[in-house]
């Protein structure tokens, strides 16, 4: 049975789709701890990040690296943060999110945005991609 992921990738589930490429997808967190908050997964469905090949892991790094690179650029923020988390989903994926303090990745409740801020976050991460 295909994962949430998986399902997002085939579109079957819509998204804020950041970039693709033919082994990774970035889209939007839909419970974003900040603005730009984004995930990185292997289209691959992997359970667990280190249980991935070492080069694709690698490559998925790299990837992970551009599009924080663009969040940077559209959400100035001192760094942007990397985690493992996601139990919930049986999919690995990292999170990357705009810290402008190591607080914003423990604030329980992050930001809320509409539809309309959504595409728009994910438009202005897309600009410098």
């Amino acid at each position: 049975m295909a994962t949430l992921f998986t399902k997002i990738i085939n579109g079957e589930i819509p998204c804020y789709k950041v970039a693709e490429n033919e082994e990774f997808f970035a889209f939007l967190d839909i419970n974003p701890k900040a603005k730009g908050h984004t995930l990185v997964i292997p289209k691959r469905e992997v359970d667990y990040l280190f249980d991935m090949e070492d080069d694709e892991l690698a490559r998925m790094m790299a990837f992970a690296k551009k599009i924080a690179a663009a969040i940077r650029k559209a959400f100035p923020c001192p760094k942007v943060g990397i985690a493992v988390l996601g139990l919930e989903v049986p999919h690995a994926h990292i999170h990357l999110i705009p810290l402008e303090s190591e607080a914003t990745f423990y604030v329980k409740e992050g930001v809320q945005l509409n539809g309309k801020e959504f595409e728009e976050v994910a438009a202005a991460i897309k600009k410098y991609l």
